[in-house]
């Protein structure tokens, strides 16, 4: 009688960093897993895999890489502060080891890490939300595409004491100005600013055809950049990537130079996100979703992610975190808050029993203020006394959600 082969034996696992000589593997990986790029685009470097303000894990068996997750090192606003931000990225896992659980312990090494370099929030676009709520993310905005007709934007009233000219590299801290000041007054959007964003002049000006600017006793008050496409027919599409104004008047400007295309192109694709202020200012309701990704947030370190922002008004609050999958927040929070100018504090404490208290993603939600604390109670994402509600509702309320820049 013949023996049957042994079974092979397993390879044990590990978890690390990856190195500029896993480059091929990780670039195979995320092949696999979002399609090879197309043909003309400018592929990565093994360099570029380790730069700076990225930071990529991988899980390995013996030699081979089945796992792979990016974080990114970004600041995002909230509450009108620069909130330190880990943006996930690149997330695979090879085809055979899905379902496999690798995601959730190769994540947490990513967040640990990040938590303890100071980066109190985490954010990423998910394809597959549910893993990630099951992580403690949730949903709080979408970075969405949208249509307009560009002989719709013609009709737009002409705004008298607004111009217009085309942006030079003279232009760029003008142009980041404009930026930096509505971002400032959303929840949300990343600061353009560290390893992930131009800071040359004339690499941002040569990104697109146009950058046209908006100004008003000559200051610049609104910019919207744009690349033109092809053809010139009802077919042709103009790519605009920001359109932000800081008047009214900015925004019909920059709109109205869009619409002078209206011979040569048959619709304008923009860039938003939530509830756009300038949508206000157009003469039709023609505003057609073409495209939308969800983006999620994680609260990494609830007593930073508190103390970072400036809230303005005099308040009190205890609460707690209850349920993380990851273990990282569980724990009771006294949240104390100053007006104008006056410090935040925010840090564990022991609290008697009977506080509000937050499932991670209610945490999320509440902290973005995409939802109020009335919603969170029907969705079961808080619990306990409600005496604080309004408190809490007026602290992380009153700002809009928006995101703009895909990672």
């Amino acid at each position: 009688m013949v023996s049957p082969d042994p079974a092979p034996a397993r390879t044990s696992r590990t978890t690390r960093h990856l190195t500029v000589e896993d480059f091929e593997q990780s670039l195979k990986l995320g092949g696999e897993a979002f399609g090879v790029m197309p043909a003309g685009a400018t592929p990565p470097t093994p360099a570029g895999s380790v730069a700076p303000g990225r930071h990529t894990w991988g899980t390995f068996e013996g030699d081979r890489l089945l796992a792979r997750v990016v974080g990114r090192e970004f600041h995002s606003w909230f509450g009108g502060a620069r909130v330190a931000t880990c943006g996930v990225a690149g997330v695979t896992v090879v085809a055979e080891h899905r379902g496999d659980g690798l995601l959730a312990p190769l994540l947490r090494e990513l967040l640990v890490e990040a938590a303890g370099s100071g980066e109190v929030v985490s954010t990423l676009f998910p394809t597959a939300p549910g893993i990630y709520r099951g992580l403690g993310y949730e949903v709080v905005g979408a970075k969405d595409t949208v249509e307009i007709r560009t002989a719709d934007l013609e009709r737009v009233r002409r705004p008298e004491r607004t111009t217009v000219r085309r942006a030079t590299t003279a232009d760029f801290d003008a142009v980041r100005h404009v930026y930096d000041t509505w971002a400032a007054a959303q929840n949300g959007p990343l600061t353009r600013s560290g390893p992930s964003f131009a800071a040359d002049a004339e690499e941002f000006v040569d990104s697109f055809t146009g950058v046209t600017l908006a100004e008003e006793d000559g200051k610049v008050v609104g910019f919207a950049s744009w690349d033109r496409g092809q053809g010139y027919d009802a077919t042709s599409t103009i790519e605009v990537s920001d359109l932000l104004g800081l008047t009214a008047d900015a925004t019909r400007a920059l709109w109205r130079v869009l619409g002078s295309f209206g011979a040569v192109t048959g619709h304008v694709h923009l860039e938003t996100s939530g509830d756009d202020v300038a949508r206000l200012v157009l003469p039709t309701a023609g505003w057609r979703l073409v495209e939308s990704r969800s983006y999620m947030l994680r609260v990494l370190d609830v007593a930073g992610a508190f103390t970072a922002r400036a809230f303005g008004i005099d308040a009190d609050v205890t609460f707690a975190v209850a349920g993380d999958p990851l273990g990282m927040l569980d724990g009771d929070y006294r949240l104390v808050t100053a007006p104008a100018g006056g410090p935040t504090r925010c840090e564990r404490v022991d609290a008697p029993d009977g506080v509000p208290t937050f499932t991670p993603q209610g945490l999320a939600l509440a902290y973005a203020g995409a939802q109020g604390c009335g919603s969170l109670r029907l969705a079961g994402h808080l619990t306990g006394p409600d005496h604080h509600d309004a408190t809490l509702d007026a602290l992380l309320g009153g700002r809009r959600v928006h995101i703009r820049d895909y990672f």
